[in-house]
């Protein structure tokens, strides 16, 4: 295929539309072959929007021929509860399951399944999964610096457009800790924003979110962090000040 169709579908990657990528798969696009020294499956999993028509987008090219490198990760990445609760009954360890893929975002190395349904936002396989009996607060792999081995809360705090706020509430209400200390977190690692936090907590990572290289809305980090403050019993001061007044263009 040429240079154009790989744009083609990179581009449809981005803007997660299904029906783009159906035209050009079925168009005869090679799902085997290397975009820029990267499999076109792998460049859909990496892409950092994240939505409800990325299980579609997976769906399109699987259907087409392409092989997830962990077959156990499917129907969390496809956010199908069904077959994730077949899957469970077949093999019950499937809940302990550990996986590493790439993350545009928060890791997801020695994570499990309930860091990746976390990390794309789909609730249904994160409610499933607690329902089964997945640890809610399981720790993410730890590096050659100490740094992650986060909980799956992390991944919700401060989420690409929020998508992750109500798997926030879910892990919360099923007793996740929301006061647990890291070393640090290496945040979208080997992606021109990297960026290492140090000293973090849930809350800490949550307000990292204010930072310009991770483009969050204040309002919903705030709210957030709100969450967060209340589940951990501490007491705060009313945060008035969202958004903040002194940045708003004057009239």
């Amino acid at each position: 295929m040429s240079a154009a169709s790989d744009d083609k579908l990179l581009t449809a990657f981005e803007l997660h539309s299904p029906g783009q990528i159906r035209a050009i798969v079925d168009a005869g696009f090679d799902l085997h072959a290397s975009i820029r020294g990267k499999l076109p499956l792998n460049w859909l999993m990496e892409m950092y929007t994240r939505s409800d028509r990325f299980p579609e987008c997976l769906s399109v090219l699987l259907e087409g021929g392409a092989v997830l490198g962990d077959p156990a990760i499917a129907s969390v990445l496809l956010d199908d509860a069904e077959a994730l609760r077949a899957a469970v009954r077949a093999n019950p360890s499937l809940v302990k399951h550990r996986t590493s893929i790439v993350s545009a975002f928060t890791p997801l190395i020695g994570a499990s399944l309930l860091h990746v349904a976390a990390e794309f936002g789909n609730f249904r396989v994160a409610q499933a999964l607690i329902e089964m009996g997945a640890d809610v607060d399981a720790r993410a792999g730890v590096d050659e610096f100490g740094f992650n081995g986060h909980t799956p809360l992390f991944h919700t705090v401060n989420s690409n457009g929020n998508r992750s706020a109500p798997i926030l509430r879910l892990l919360l209400d099923a007793g996740a800790a929301s006061d647990l200390r890291l070393e640090g977190i290496t945040w979208g690692k080997e992606f021109e924003w990297e960026t290492t936090f140090f000293d973090v907590s849930p809350i800490s990572y949550a307000q990292y979110g204010l930072l310009p290289q991770m483009h969050r809305v204040e309002g919903d980090i705030y709210e957030n962090i709100t969450l967060l403050l209340k589940a951990s019993g501490r007491i705060f001061p009313p945060l008035s000040n969202i958004p903040n007044r002194y940045l708003k263009p004057k009239a």
